[in-house]
């Protein structure tokens, strides 16, 4: 089983990689930063330059750490922090499923870098450890945390003229 996870670690971290490219560089169909960026804005991430920025290094460098089996709550936390940011602000709303724009993908993606982590990262790892499940959660909770405080800083930067600013108080 220990190749079996080295062979998740790769397709996982490198599709993650790929995405995080598309953010960054416009690679692989991508919009860059200017088009994320926009793009980001108009599902309430301000400034969209920001997260876009913050994402595509979380996945390229999450993904990057992950195929190399190295660091590996580091990488599982980044990318969480990730699929948490992309399911409470793009696709919680629309359920389950995937074929209705829903969570489906973000969390067998945050479950898989769960169990990577808890597990350890198999053969052919710069880093042999076995974490195990303290690490796991620490890492979840992290993920976690770290997507709401995205989503916090993005509160703190919205623009006043947008439909998600606060109201200002009478």
């Amino acid at each position: 089983m220990r190749f079996g996870i080295a062979i998740l670690r790769a397709v996982i971290g490198g599709l993650f990689i790929g995405h995080g490219l598309q953010k960054l560089k416009g690679w692989f169909g991508g919009f860059g930063i200017e088009g994320t960026g926009g793009w980001m804005e108009s599902v309430g991430l301000y400034p969209g330059k920001h997260h876009a920025t913050a994402g595509g290094v979380a996945e390229t460098a999450g993904g990057a750490l992950l195929v190399a089996g190295f660091a590996t709550p580091v990488a599982s936390a980044a990318l969480t922090g990730s699929m948490t940011v992309a399911t409470l602000k793009v696709h919680g709303q629309n359920g389950v499923w995937g074929q209705n724009n829903g969570f489906e993908l973000p969390l067998v993606m945050t479950a898989a870098l769960f169990a990577i982590t808890g597990s350890g990262p198999g053969s052919f790892a710069l880093d042999r450890r076995e974490w195990g499940t303290a690490w796991a959660l620490g890492a979840l909770a992290a993920g976690i945390g770290g997507g709401y405080l995205a989503i916090e800083y993005s509160k703190a930067n919205t623009p006043a003229e947008t439909p998600e600013a606060p109201a200002e108080a009478a």
